[in-house]
């Protein structure tokens, strides 16, 4: 019989949004959403080792490590879930930017129930996981699917889709986030001129036909909650190639999608010029996993 796991090391995507929609509104005034989602290739790098209790320690970054963050909810669900009478102690390896759009709590939350799911070879499922997951953030069931994603409600209704069309991405962070609350709160305030066909990209991702994809992105909250930068980053974008633009998630990451990574790389090159957190990104396949176990 194997000795049990002492320690996993768990990656965990970033995501864009290639369209954002907001729908309706849900009992207790969450905002229903219509989106296709996709992972890349930035990743959180989540470490676990078995410990009798929890501590989560995140060297190099300025996010909280209190119960508001979303590795220590996570940890806690999954305790209380399984029962285990046990703890962890957990190292984040921040890398993606903060209140950005890009999904990183929800990925530290994702790997967080992805390796404990393996550390204590609890064997939860995935629909498990996802439940799980949904009471922690609506993007943490799509940081755990991961690859591309219909995605509605309150995040927790997820249709897998085929991998998106062979494409590059070229993303930038401006000198600040957005709050996702805010962003909402603006756009109940003033709603949205703009609402993306989601039905037409996804069936453009079945399709394999990028220009249609790109033809119906964009994102809802943009108008009403996009930083200063947001207008200008797009035109940039547009200006170096890109074949669409938009804002992902509540921002303030601001993205354009090339057809091949020569004309995206010359972009991130023209925006790093200027200062700004740049990053030439590629569609993942996956989700949170496991990539080194300890015994």
């Amino acid at each position: 019989m194997a000795a049990p796991l002492q320690s996993v090391t768990v990656l965990a995507p970033a995501k864009l949004n290639l369209s954002l929609d907001v729908v309706g509104l849900l009992p207790g005034g969450y905002h229903a959403l219509d989106m296709v989602m996709q992972a890349v290739d930035l990743y959180e790098q989540v470490i676990l080792r078995r410990s009798g209790r929890l501590t989560l320690r995140a060297p190099g970054s300025r996010v909280p490590l209190n119960e508001k963050n979303t590795a220590h909810k996570a940890a806690l669900a999954f305790f209380h879930y399984t029962g285990l009478l046990a703890g962890a102690d957990i190292t984040l390896r921040k890398n993606t930017p903060v209140r950005a759009g890009m999904g990183g709590g929800s990925a530290d939350a994702a790997a967080v129930l992805v390796g404990l799911n393996a550390l204590y070879a609890a064997r939860l499922s995935m629909s498990e996981l996802c439940a799980l997951g949904a009471s922690i953030g609506a993007d943490v069931p799509f940081a755990l699917m991961g690859g591309t994603c219909r995605v509605q409600g309150l995040g927790d209704l997820l249709k897998p889709l085929p991998p998106c069309p062979d494409c590059w991405f070229t993303a930038v962070m401006p000198g600040y986030g957005i709050s996702t609350p805010a962003a909402f709160a603006a756009y109940d305030r003033v709603g949205s001129p703009f609402h993306p066909d989601c039905a037409a990209q996804e069936a453009a991702i079945r399709a394999g036909d990028l220009a249609g994809l790109c033809a119906a992105a964009g994102n809802a909250l943009e108008t009403c909650a996009g930083g200063a930068d947001t207008a200008a980053l797009k035109q940039a974008l547009l200006a170096q190639g890109a074949r669409a633009a938009l804002m992902t998630g509540s921002g303030a990451v601001v993205f354009g999608i090339f057809e091949a990574e020569g004309p995206a790389r010359a972009a991130a090159g023209a925006l790093q010029a200027t200062g700004r957190q740049v990053y030439t990104l590629r569609p993942d396949r996956g989700g949170a996993r496991v990539v080194r176990a300890g015994r």
